[in-house]
């Protein structure tokens, strides 16, 4: 390649996103707890939607996204035409960076926030800033103190990923108020359906203007494969956002299947349930041998371990018994595995694989 064809300042110090490992070499059917994935898959609604879209794969489809934003809108009772559909939350994330950053910015996120905040703020010139938790929780006065008059975006995941933890509406609703005027206050709610009574930020977005809210189908719904995520806003902000979209972002089949789900509450229901009664029997059971873990609101766990060493060697044993979980040393917590919260089988299977592997220490 010519040497005077280079990319944008900054591309390559961008490191490779790493998604959860899905299988493990010369293990057949392993069990996969590495990526946060709904053991229950999507709802028999959402499946039914998807089989029917093969009748018009050969259809582009629709550009505006209506009958999925109303949908969305009729089941949390938010605006339609405050509604954004991406391939995604990821997609939402890029949106705001292309939109609102550039070189000379900065962009702020938790210590141990999701990767894609700092990748997305790097892709387009801006500078991300990690600011530090409090046990593994935001911290809202580290947060403001970090602000300046270069910040333009302000990523906070609640619950957070990869710990699991979250803040109250009180608090989000002081760092929102907190901001300097040129910076706009992100919520990723990829989880919030897993917190029940939580809006994700509906709320405070209604109530301000410097507030956007991402959501996604790839976490309860069960409809990772598909790519689909949605945000909520700000009229003008949506409007800026829209401006950058591909008309054809998302496909028919992404489109029906996401408005089924969401429809489908009763199957969200049920999953949340599930997956606080297993979530809550594998944090105990693994506090019983010594592996602690904060209180998680999201479907997973963030087991803690003495060391870094200890948390490898435990990963290493784990995927010898065919389990993979996720090592988390990019997100600053060398010491930890995070852990999806499966059926009740997988949560049996890694918290006796975990005893065998802690008793023969």
């Amino acid at each position: 390649m010519s040497d005077m064809i280079r990319p944008q300042p900054g591309i390559l110090d961008i490191a490779l996103y790493e998604g959860g490992q899905s299988h493990v070499p010369g293990v057949a059917n392993a069990v996969k707890l590495s990526s946060n994935e709904n053991p229950f898959g999507p709802s028999d609604r959402a499946a039914d939607a998807f089989r029917r879209a093969v009748h018009s794969l050969h259809r582009y489809p629709s550009t505006d996204h209506a009958a999925l934003r109303g949908a969305i809108a009729e089941v949390h009772g938010l605006d339609a035409d405050r509604i954004i559909c991406g391939v995604g939350s990821d997609e939402i994330i890029t949106f705001l960076c292309q939109a609102y950053a550039g070189p000379g910015d900065e962009v702020l996120h938790t210590e141990h926030g999701f990767l894609m905040y700092s990748i997305s703020a790097m892709a387009v010139g801006a500078t991300p800033i990690a600011v530090p938790e409090r046990e593994r929780t935001t911290d809202v006065d580290a947060l403001l103190a970090a602000c300046s008059d270069r910040t333009k975006l302000v990523f906070l995941a609640n619950p957070n990923n990869p710990t699991g933890t979250m803040v109250g509406t009180a608090e989000i609703a002081r760092l929102a108020d907190g901001l300097p005027p040129q910076a706009i206050l992100v919520l990723d709610g990829a989880y919030a359906e897993y917190v029940a009574g939580y809006d994700g930020g509906a709320a405070l977005v209604e109530a301000r203007t410097n507030v956007v809210m991402t959501r996604t189908f790839s976490k309860i719904y069960g409809l990772g494969g598909l790519r689909i995520g949605w945000g909520y806003g700000p009229r003008a902000i949506i409007d800026v956002l829209n401006r950058i979209r591909g008309p054809f972002n998302l496909g028919t089949a992404q489109l029906e299947a996401a408005e089924a789900a969401v429809r489908d509450q009763d199957h969200v229901t049920r999953c949340r349930s599930e997956n606080a009664r297993l979530r809550s029997w594998l944090a105990e059971a693994l506090a019983e041998m010594g592996v602690p873990s904060d209180t998680s609101t999201a479907n997973f766990i963030l087991a803690r371990f003495a060391d870094e060493a200890e948390a490898a060697a435990c990963d290493s044993f784990l995927k010898d018994q065919g389990l993979i979980v996720r090592r988390v040393a990019g997100y600053g917590l060398p010491h930890c595995l995070r852990i999806t919260v499966g059926d009740e089988s997988s949560c049996r299977r890694v918290a006796h694989a975990i005893g065998q592997f802690k008793g023969a220490r």
